[in-house]
């Protein structure tokens, strides 16, 4: 077969059987396609499409010896198996509850498909794409496989598990395809032929038909033909290994052999022979290496059996039932044919065996033949072996003497009428090729055992055929044969009629498998086989070819019949006798069939019905091949099918006769052809150019208004059309037509669909329906579509990432970490179709920042507005900007007196000895322990200033510059804390309730504690106001600038107000307890405060009740989060 020729037969078997794998999902619907498909002659990169099975061979066999690959190639058709299952299953019709998930913790798929390479692509391809922590699922939107791809890949996967079996077991066709793939399992392999070259003289003569005379030598073996030819693989072997046998039987039982020994001098074994030769204990270690069967030639016309004869005249090799059917023909008679003796082509202790006596055939397992007792290996001219067969089962049974048949007893040892000894054997006879005895000569009944002297067709004694005893020869005394006579015929082989029975009906079983399975592959169904075979079984004609040539005429017949009768049937021929017998249950059920068609009015026609051959075939495959039964379910079917029209309307018989002739006899077909006139004008109309008028909700014909509503825009009843037009017909409303409808999808509430197409977007003030206005998920405020976009496009672009907020309640709460990250993530979905996709990219790269500000490595630089991450650990980091450098711990400007010194000596050094920063007073010292911005780290040069609430301009972290605690907008999370608005948490340490106190009360808490403080100004200050730095609101905009209140005397050169702020410094720096200097209100609310119960005793004095609550006020814990900087 050319390349081309297979790759179309590839493509067609294919195309079949993924056809019906898509819709069975039954591996057994393909196993025929399967086979066909492996036994190709094309590569596997021809012949797989989607499956890699060269990589997969190759992986899995790649640097294995011989063995190895072998093994390897069984695991991997165990796991070929399993995946064969995974893609029937996801093909089947009913497919697993679990179908979308493969899991890895399963012990069948670990040991089968994860252990060989290549298993989980093919998952891949059948749609396991998702890659899960236990396994493999299909993703989330796929909901319903893709069979067609699936069904593709399960017939790969199906071919290729074929095609590795049939390569371990060495019986693929076409092994060199895979020679470079898997070398080390296909092997070079020489073939030998022991045929034999016959000169044309000799054959010539070997041509024609011989007869050998009757010879007491053993017969001698006809010449191998092409029919005997064995195929035998040579093994390869070294120069010096001796040359093995030429023998083609095995070496111990002469069946056919199937193993090689190279270790017992290349002796041939079949397989019986082999397990007990080399069950020895000295031969148990022994290779042996199996040997490739030849194929066996089989008959040129039927191609089942094997090559019996040869025919020089017809040109054509013939099996005995062929060549006596062909050469039976007068003018082929005297044709010469050779006879051939066909290879074996299995051993016969494995398969059952043919007496050689009585053609008895015998099962595998027997010993003696179950006819005539003679051994498996006896010969009918062979008395020695024939002895051995006739031992009767018991001494003490009755036998039958073998010379002249009479029953003797059990005790006797010679025969009561011949005298001869119990074990002797039938007296040998002389074959002659004639039918009866020599004129002139003696033969002996082997019935009677009467010498009979004249020849005769029957015994003179006992009138029994003389065939029947021609096989039993006269003793040598009484022999007296003229010369020239011929011996008799040999006797005729018993048969045993149930076998033989049996055997008939399995030749005949199997000839229609054959016939059947040629059929398929041109399309013709088994059904049209069998009612084939029974039109023409008496010949020899193809079922297939009658088929195509003898077919269209019967249908036509059968046509023209079921007319003739119908017409004669409706012209009231009451007395003709109808041309088709009928059964008497049959003709009931007719007649009353013709009484409904005559109330119907069907059988009016004045002519014959007008039937097609699909019809006639549907009928004739029904009837199993009976014409007349054809004829007889032909006419019901179409009486069925014509009721069935009537009762939808259509009255007009011959309309609806013709209509069911070209539809072939499809109700469906007939009445489309029946309603397209009806519905000619509705399609000119639907066809025509002109624009579809639009829907007039105050159109008068309401109910057209509603069929329209319900064909463009899929409503789910009638009743929600109607509701579409009341709401339009509404006064004072304004609302489209797509809108109302969308609402009315939603809901049939009437007041619900109101609120749904009335409302008010909080930025614009318009009204607008719900579907064209949009939420965040964080709260349930809803902006038309104009408005959102407008405000998160100006809040990504000139604003903070935290500005992202709600345009009408400014929710969510930014400071909460856990709502910052879910609501980033969901907005990020909201904006991806929202805004410009510029405006999306600084959306993301602002994003992008404030997630690095959360690493602890990421800095922000002293001198500009750039940060970056910082993987090394010294404390001078260099700006990558500015190229300026700044200390990574302090964030102050990198000095070199600030090497190998920590920080707090680095400050320490700066008071003692920098002129400039002595000169700046406790304004520098204010500054220089300015504010940190506990979220980000971002240092300001700042002092806290009277307002506490300090936002960061970076991270727009919002938070108290006292105590670093945050502000909350809404309700914290604060036990026992329902404050709704802006309020933050502060200890009682905190400079918010400290900057309260007068100058002398802080003094006086350092005092008590020892903590030394500063009440003069530095002597280079010259200016009469406050230099410290503030942060101050001038317009719109936060500027830094001095300070400028007047000082007063006393304060080391500061305002009051930045004086106690320098004091209470040193009480945070000092971790100082202010609650020592509480009066007896100030403590009292500071234990409310911190929830302390402050319920006094019956008979507690003042100060007793105040050293008690002191006690436990002093218990809790100063701020955690408050800048203790010395």
């Amino acid at each position: 077969m050319s390349s081309s020729a297979a790759s179309v037969q590839m493509d067609e078997v294919r195309r079949r059987a993924q056809s019906l794998l898509s819709s069975s999902g039954s591996a057994q619907d393909v196993k025929a396609e399967v086979q066909t498909m492996a036994a190709l002659p094309l590569s596997p990169s021809e012949k797989y499409c989607h499956l890699a099975a060269e990589a997969i061979l190759k992986e899995n066999t790649a640097g294995l010896n011989e063995q190895e690959a072998l093994d390897s190639l069984s695991r991997l058709i165990k796991a070929l198996s399993i995946l064969e299952k995974y893609g029937c299953n996801l093909t089947s019709p009913a497919r697993p509850r679990y179908w979308r998930s493969v899991k890895h913790n399963n012990p069948v798929f670990r040991t089968t498909v994860d252990a060989v390479k290549g298993g989980r692509r093919v998952l891949y391809l059948y749609g396991y794409t998702n890659q899960q922590i236990d396994g493999l699922s299909f993703p989330d939107e796929v909901t319903e496989p893709d069979t067609g791809k699936v069904a593709a890949v399960t017939l790969e996967v199906m071919t290729l598990r074929t095609e590795v079996d049939m390569i371990i077991k060495g019986t693929h066709p076409h092994q060199e395809q895979f020679k470079d793939i898997i070398p080390s399992v296909i092997k070079q392999t020489q073939l030998v032929c022991d045929a034999v070259a016959i000169p044309p003289a000799q054959e010539q003569q070997e041509s024609k038909p011989q007869v050998s005379p009757p010879s007491t030598k053993p017969p001698v073996l006809p010449k191998p033909s092409a029919a005997t030819m064995q195929t035998v693989p040579v093994l390869p072997r070294d120069s010096s290994s001796p040359d093995p046998p030429a023998a083609t039987a095995c070496s111990l039982c002469g069946g056919a052999p199937s193993l090689l020994c190279p270790s017992c001098n290349n002796q041939l074994f079949c397989d019986p022979c082999d397990d007990l030769y080399h069950r020895h204990p000295s031969r148990a270690n022994h290779k042996r290496d199996k040997l490739q069967k030849s194929k066996q030639e089989t008959c040129s016309i039927c191609g089942v059996s094997a090559v019996q004869a040869q025919c020089s005249t017809c040109v054509q090799r013939l099996c005995s039932n062929c060549d006596r059917l062909v050469h039976s023909h007068p003018d082929r008679k005297g044709h010469n044919r050779t006879q051939i003796t066909p290879a074996k082509t299995s051993s016969p202790s494995l398969s059952p065996w043919t007496c050689s006596h009585c053609t008895t055939v015998n099962e595998m397992r027997a010993v003696l033949c179950i006819t005539c007792e003679r051994p498996r290996l006896a010969t009918a001219a062979s008395p020695a072996l024939e002895t051995s067969a006739s031992l009767p089962t018991s001494p003490n049974s009755e036998w039958q003497c073998k010379s002249c048949t009479v029953v003797n007893q059990g005790s006797s040892i010679l025969c009561e009428v011949c005298e001869r000894p119990r074990l002797a054997t039938r007296p040998s006879t002389v074959s002659s090729p004639g039918g009866l005895p020599a004129s002139g000569g003696k033969w002996m009944c082997k019935f009677c055992t009467y010498l009979n002297t004249k020849p005769s067709a029957v015994c003179e004694m006992c009138n029994l055929s003389c065939k029947e005893s021609a096989g039993v020869s006269v003793p040598h005394s009484l022999q007296q044969t003229p010369i020239g006579s011929k011996s008799p015929p040999q006797p005729k082989p018993r048969v045993n009629p149930e076998l033989k029975r049996q055997n008939k009906m399995k030749e005949d079983g199997l000839n229609l498998i054959h016939q059947i399975r040629e059929a398929e592959k041109q399309g013709v169904s088994p059904e049209e086989v069998y009612a084939a075979l029974c039109m023409c079984g008496g010949s020899n004609v193809n079922p297939c070819d009658w088929l195509t040539s003898e077919l269209p005429h019967l249908l036509d017949e059968i046509c023209a019949m079921a007319a003739s009768v119908q017409l004669n049937y409706k012209r009231g021929n009451a007395g003709t006798q109808p041309a088709v017998e009928r059964d008497e249950e049959e003709a009931l059920e007719e007649e009353e069939e013709e009484e409904e068609e005559e109330q119907s009015g069907l059988n009016g026609a004045g002519e014959g019905a007008k039937l097609s051959r699909a019809e006639a075939k549907l009928a004739w495959l029904a009837a199993g091949g009976d014409t007349d039964r054809a004829v007889r379910q032909l006419l019901r079917d179409r009486q069925t099918k014509m009721r069935e029209l009537h009762s939808l309307g259509f009255r007009d018989v011959a309309r609806c006769e013709e209509a069911l002739r070209q539809s072939g006899g499809e109700v469906k077909g007939a009445l489309s052809l029946l309603q397209r006139p009806l519905l000619e004008s509705f399609h000119q109309r639907i066809w025509t150019d002109q624009p579809e008028p639009p829907i007039d909700p105050k159109h008068p014909d309401k109910q057209r208004m509603c069929r329209r509503l319900l064909a463009l825009y899929d409503l789910p009843s009638w009743g929600r059309c109607e509701l579409v037009l009341s709401l339009l017909q509404e006064q004072g409303v304004s609302y489209s037509l797509e809108d109302v409808v969308q609402a009315v999808k939603e809901s049939h509430d009437k007041d619900f669909i109101r609120r749904l197409l009335n409302n008010e977007c909080p930025c614009c003030l318009c009204i607008f329906p719900r579907s064209k206005m949009q939420s965040l998920t964080s709260c349930q405020c809803y902006a038309c579509h104009d408005c959102f976009r407008q405000h998160f496009t100006i809040a990504v672009r000139d604003k903070h990432i935290r500005d992202m907020v709600c345009p009408s309640c400014s929710e969510p709460d930014i400071n909460d970490p856990e709502q910052l990250d879910s609501y980033f993530s969901t907005l990020d979905i909201q904006l991806r179709d929202c805004l410009e996709h510029d405006v999306y990219e600084l959306f993301h790269k602002k994003l992008t920042e404030h997630t690095l500000k959360k690493d602890p490595k990421f800095l922000w630089c002293y001198h500009c507005t750039f940060g970056f991450i910082n993987d090394g650990d010294q404390l001078k980091v260099t700006c990558p900007s500015c190229r300026k450098s700044f200390c990574a711990q302090c964030k102050k400007p990198w000095e070199p007196q600030h090497q190998d010194v920590t920080c707090e000596q680095f400050q320490q050094w700066k008071r003692d000895n920098d002129p400039e920063y002595q000169k700046q007073g406790l304004a520098g010292y204010l500054r220089d322990n300015g504010i940190t911005c506990p979220h980000c780290r971002f240092q300001y040069a700042l002092t806290k200033g009277g307002c506490m609430h300090f936002t960061c301009c970076q991270c727009r972290y919002q938070f108290c510059s006292g105590c670093n605690n945050p502000y909350h907008k809404t309700n914290c999370k604060t036990a026992q804390c329902s404050y709704p608005g802006l309020h933050a948490h502060h200890p009682r340490d905190c400079l918010f309730y400290l900057r309260d106190w007068e100058p002398a009360r802080l003094q006086e808490l350092l005092k008590r504690s020892g903590v030394d403080f500063n009440t003069d100004p530095s002597n280079d200050a010259s200016t009469d106001a406050c230099g410290v730095m503030e942060q101050k609101d001038e317009g719109s905009q936060q500027v830094d600038s001095p300070c400028g209140v007047q000082i007063q005397p006393g304060q080391a050169g500061l305002c009051e107000k930045h004086y106690r702020e320098y004091l209470v410094s040193l009480i945070n720096a000092h971790s100082l307890d202010p609650a020592v200097l509480y009066d007896a209100d100030e403590l009292k609310r500071a234990c409310e405060r911190y929830q302390v119960d402050t319920t006094r005793g019956e008979t507690e004095e003042d100060h007793t009740h105040h050293a008690r609550l002191l006690k436990k006020l002093t218990e809790v814990p100063l701020g955690e989060k408050v800048p203790r900087n010395k």
